[in-house]
């Protein structure tokens, strides 16, 4: 028997009986840039490997029947309820459920990851949220899409998984103008990088975890760097290595009836 790839999980969730997982790179079949736990079936990997990888990830949850329920992630403000029965993944960048017997999934290679759950209510979902997807709305529209599902905003908890973190992640003016422009409350995210007086360093964990706080969601971060830690992908460091792609991160969250 394979040994399941290994995952950090955090107290909040975990206290909780939630099974959930935020994934590294290792445990599973691919290689190359891919090495080995890729969960981007659209990445350049092999498709096989990719689904390989994906079912080791849900087992090692719990979720070996589940239905794997994913998006095609498009930088947006879009939440989706899963819907195992669709025909192909739809469009939007966090998923949500109040069914046993899915495990919803999204993926993220620099990207914040968050995963929430209400475990009264029997509500669950996971979000992708890039700088524009934050800036988009994610964070308010899957909160809007659990409370619907019947979740409580004073019950739901959310935490932040590994992302880029504000030491690694160097911007120029126009990204921090495109930001600022639409959420002015983000300034307190950016300061000047002492290494490049010209260039910005964005805490894009610390901006997500903001808006949850903002929304009166009770919020914590696993703090761990995609960037400097080659436990994880990381898109960043791979096109500063000239890698030809890199390979992408899976967080997973289910409802398991032994909770």
């Amino acid at each position: 028997m394979s040994i399941p790839p290994p995952y950090l999980t955090h107290p909040s969730l975990a206290d909780a009986g939630i099974a959930h997982g935020f994934f590294t790179r290792h445990g599973g079949v691919s290689g190359g840039v891919y090495d080995s736990l890729n969960g981007g079936l659209g990445s350049r990997d092999d498709r096989q490997n990719v689904t390989a990888n994906r079912k080791r990830a849900a087992a090692a949850l719990g979720g070996d029947q589940d239905t794997i329920c994913g998006l095609y992630q498009i930088h947006s403000g879009i939440c989706h309820v899963a819907n195992p029965d669709a025909p192909a993944f739809p469009e939007g960048d966090a998923i949500i459920t109040n069914r046993e017997g899915i495990t919803c999934v999204i993926l993220t290679a620099d990207c914040v990851p968050v995963l929430f759950a209400d475990p009264a209510a029997g509500v669950v979902g996971a979000a992708h949220a890039g700088w524009r997807g934050a800036v988009g709305g994610i964070i308010p529209a899957t909160i809007d899409g659990l409370i619907r599902l019947g979740a409580s905003r004073h019950h739901l908890t959310a935490v932040v998984g590994p992302a880029i973190q504000q030491h690694s992640y160097q911007v120029a003016d126009d990204l921090r103008d495109q930001v600022l422009t639409t959420s002015p409350q983000a300034e307190g995210h950016f300061a000047r990088d002492p290494q490049a007086s010209s260039r910005w360093l964005f805490d894009l964990p610390g901006y997500v975890l903001g808006q949850l706080r903002d929304h009166g969601i009770t919020a914590a971060s696993t703090d761990d760097d995609t960037y400097s830690d080659s436990r994880f992908f990381s898109h960043r460091r791979a096109t500063h290595e000239k890698a030809v792609d890199s390979g992408r991160l899976m967080s997973m969250i289910r409802l398991s009836s032994e909770k």
